[in-house]
């Protein structure tokens, strides 16, 4: 071979894989919306979700994060920047998530975690078949309010008067005071509903509570209250008062027990239907997953500490006991 032929052809190998790179499309990129602030483990389930789905961040998909640091009035206007950034997908949280995404856009696909039916709000047309841009997981909350209630009566048996906290801001505190208070009413137990959005006014809460000196509290559902749980955990421990919580991750931190969905399962399910409609799936057609497994956790320590004795029949039942 001529050496000019040689120079010519190694030039053309040289330029190749260059021109290639042009030709591929973009990386798809996907918003992920939060009124909370930054978790690692909400992170990491919602890579493992798209993970099963076939894409790996930083390979084949880019993600960009928005949190809100609990301050929803941020909302709208994250929501925006994601749209302004032509995302493929939004992957929200909450109500008041959905509700800045849908404002935002019409058409992008969005997939949701709520903890209210998305079908009375409005979200969805069915469940089966969501019908327009909207789809996700439904963590059945306000459902097991009577199950939380029977969690605090097994663990506290003379109780018969209690608090429950929850976060307005959530949009499922109204449904849920309405099912505390049947799940109450049936029980012979008086309950008093209080609220807190803010540090402020779990502080609030709290000192209205070392007043009044209920014999148990349920605490609600939300990004902000799981957020708080290290400091919902030390306040409950610091003036003895038994609380029920509806995440594993509080007795994890030392609250006293938890009964509800395993949330990382729904950050998975947003990532894998996230990777699904990457593929061109349509979201009208992904049906709408509601929990189905629940946790119950007992932190065994803290109930010591409480003077609490736990039955044998619920350390039994219990998903996971903390020593």
């Amino acid at each position: 071979m001529r050496r000019r032929d040689f120079i010519s052809l190694l030039g053309g190998a040289a330029a190749w894989p260059l021109g290639a790179r042009a030709q591929q499309p973009a990386m798809p990129v996907v918003g992920f919306l939060h009124p909370a602030s930054f978790s690692a483990y909400r992170v990491r389930a919602f890579r493992q979700g798209l993970k099963e789905a076939g894409f790996v961040e930083g390979e084949n998909v880019a993600v960009e994060y928005r949190w809100a640091d609990n301050q929803t009035d941020r909302l709208p206007e994250l929501a925006a920047e994601l749209v302004r950034r032509k995302v493929a997908v939004l992957a929200v949280t909450a109500n008041p998530s959905v509700l800045a995404a849908q404002a935002a856009t019409r058409t992008i696909p969005i997939v949701f975690i709520v903890a209210d039916d998305p079908v009375r709000l409005g979200f969805v047309a069915s469940l089966a078949r969501p019908g327009g841009n909207l789809t996700g997981f439904n963590v059945l909350f306000a459902e097991l309010a009577a199950k939380r209630m029977e969690l605090l009566h097994d663990l506290v048996p003379g109780a018969s008067r209690i608090a429950v906290l929850f976060d307005p801001a959530t949009g499922v505190a109204a449904d849920s005071t309405l099912r505390v208070e049947a799940a109450a009413q049936a029980m012979a137990m008086q309950i008093r509903v209080l609220n807190a959005s803010t540090v402020q006014d779990v502080d609030a809460a709290f000192a209205d509570l070392a007043r009044d000196r209920p014999n148990g509290l349920l605490v609600g559902t939300g990004p902000f209250l799981t957020d708080r749980r290290v400091q919902l955990a030390q306040l409950a421990a610091r003036h003895a008062i038994p609380a029920v919580y509806q995440d594993r991750q509080a007795p994890e931190v030392g609250g006293l027990a938890s009964y509800g969905a395993n949330l990382a399962d729904g950050y998975r399910h947003v990532g894998a239907y996230a990777g699904r409609i990457l593929k061109g799936a349509k979201p009208a057609d992904l049906p709408v997953v509601q929990s189905t497994r629940f946790e119950l956790v007992i932190n065994h320590s803290t109930a010591r500490m409480l003077g609490l004795i736990v039955p044998p029949t619920l350390l039994a039942l219990a998903d996971e006991v903390i020593e």
